[in-house]
């Protein structure tokens, strides 16, 4: 996206940055949540420009189109919801078990979702709905956040901690899916953040976890493993 240089009069000393960077934000954030709410098919520019307290045509100063913003908003999304979890692993102690760093894994990434970002929120509910001519940048993105739950996966069938009948493909997109479609069902005043994680971690771990709850290894497909899922 081409954008044009701040005039040097539009800096100000202290402020972070130049007016016109603050600006582009401010319609990057004011458009992350008109997107994250009303859907690709739904956002229009007017309404971004009523959330950013510009007028319309402004816009097009910032960014030649429409789609040039939503393609900015979702890459921005995606990205975001990587570092957040990585930072989470990456911040838990040597050691950690595999099926330890899946259940932060969670965490984060609905904590990122449903609290943190608009853009994480938008990138989620939109992903299915962006056509293909804007949707490269997003793509690359949401294959490196792929690549972090492949590793997870990987990690905790190598160290036993999953249970050997499961393919780690469909046990990690499973996992996935649930997890990004609480961005359309969560109502924080029917029930909290912290509740909807807990649930989320605990039903990763009985569905995923190789031990029983005596500390035994499950067989694969056995009577019991089926019985305590239940």
């Amino acid at each position: 996206m081409v954008r044009k240089p701040a005039r040097e009069a539009d800096q100000e000393p202290g402020t972070g940055g130049t007016k016109s960077e603050r600006t582009r934000q401010r319609i990057l954030d004011a458009a992350a949540h008109v997107l994250s709410r009303r859907g690709y098919a739904g956002t229009r520019l007017t309404d971004v420009a009523e959330v950013a307290e510009i007028q319309a045509p402004a816009i097009y100063y910032y960014f030649p189109s429409r789609d040039a913003l939503v393609e900015e908003v979702m890459w921005s999304g995606i990205a975001h919801l990587t570092g957040q979890v990585q930072a989470q692993l990456d911040g838990l102690p040597p050691g950690t078990t595999a099926m330890d760093r899946i259940e932060a894994a969670v965490d984060a990434h609905l904590r990122c979702e449903l609290e943190i970002s608009d853009y994480t929120a938008a990138a989620i509910r939109n992903a299915g709905q962006i056509p293909e001519e804007i949707r490269a940048r997003y793509d690359v993105e949401a294959n490196r956040y792929g690549d972090v739950w492949r590793q997870l996966f990987q990690d905790a069938r190598r160290d036993g901690d999953m249970r050997p009948e499961l393919d780690p493909r469909a046990a990690r997109m499973l996992v996935l899916g649930a997890l990004n479609w609480a961005a359309e069902w969560w109502n924080p005043r029917r029930e909290s953040l912290d509740q909807v994680i807990r649930a989320a971690r605990s039903i990763v771990r009985a569905g995923l976890s190789a031990e029983t709850p005596g500390g035994r290894v499950a067989p694969a497909g056995s009577a019991g493993s089926v019985r305590r899922l239940r």
